[in-house]
């Protein structure tokens, strides 16, 4: 028995050594895609642009094995831990980037921020989380679980790209004239569409959110008997749902429509970073309890 049990060790050790080297491995290419992402801001040639993208793609496949490995290994759905968290929340931000930067062409301006956030995830996940797989607390044994997490973190992923995209408008035609914008594929209709992408990601996110909170108190009368009991984390999903319900209300304001919206979209991805991880070193900090964390 002793035999077999040791025989599991070493083969669940081992592969959660492939499954690190691999994890620096698509650290190592979002950095390099960060790295061209950055020079095709100072020098904008479409080739620096598709190469970045060709480079935080390989990452993304990277990751996509690494969690399918994990799946297979765990026989569960891997984002129980802050580790698998961090890992899913790097993999969802980048393929929905990908995904909506096919629909610019040579524009790549959000690419930047999108490769820095997947990159510090990853390295934080690499260096500040556990790796090993764990089984199911029964709070997470629900059908809830899958729908839930899987849920909010799509909303968290087209946040993240709309924060992206807001933060790359608002630098590129902050610092740049017309003129300049458009060596960036930044004419003034393309700008007004590449703006426009960051309220029709909200449009489609925030629906995302809302069920990722109701399936989320389903979960939790299931699990502990109530379905809201003000928990930290409870508090600042409501808190980042109301940022977003805000900016959507802007954007029906032609006065808020410009800068205030854009403040308001900033906020709410301040949100989804207190919500996602800085609720738990709060309640750590300070010892609030928290069933989340």
């Amino acid at each position: 028995m002793s035999n077999v049990i040791d025989t599991m060790l070493r083969r669940d050790t081992v592969i959660i050594v492939w499954e690190l080297r691999a994890l620096w491995l698509a650290t190592a290419l979002q950095l390099l895609s960060l790295l061209f992402y950055l020079m095709w801001l100072i020098s904008p040639a479409p080739r620096l642009g598709r190469t970045a993208s060709r480079i935080l793609l390989f990452s993304t496949l990277l990751l996509s094995g690494i969690i399918i490995v994990r799946t297979i290994e765990a026989g569960r759905p891997p984002y129980q831990s802050l580790y698998e968290s961090v890992l899913w929340f790097s993999w969802s931000t980048t393929l929905a980037y990908l995904i909506v930067e096919k629909r610019f062409g040579n524009i790549f301006a959000a690419g930047f921020t999108v490769s820095l956030i997947a990159a510090v995830s990853c390295l934080y996940a690499a260096l500040g989380c556990d790796p090993a797989v764990e089984p199911l607390v029964p709070a997470l044994q629900s059908d809830w679980f899958i729908w839930h997490v899987v849920i909010a973190f799509i909303s968290y992923a087209v946040f993240v790209v709309a924060f992206s995209i807001e933060l790359a408008y608002i630098a590129l035609t902050g610092l740049f004239s017309p003129q300049k914008l458009m060596r960036y594929g930044m004419e003034p209709e393309s700008a007004a569409r590449f703006h426009r992408t960051v309220h029709q990601l909200v449009l489609f996110g925030f629906p995302l959110l809302t069920l990722g909170i109701v399936s989320g108190s389903a979960w939790a009368e299931q699990a502990w008997g109530r379905y809201w009991s003000w928990d930290p984390k409870e508090t600042w999903s409501l808190i980042t749902w109301t940022v977003y319900a805000v900016y959507l209300h802007a954007m029906t304001m032609a006065r808020w429509r410009g800068g205030r919206a854009s403040a308001i979209n900033i906020l709410g991805f301040v949100c989804i970073i207190m919500t996602f991880l800085g609720v738990n070193w709060i309640a750590k900090l300070f010892g609030i309890p928290s069933l989340h964390a």
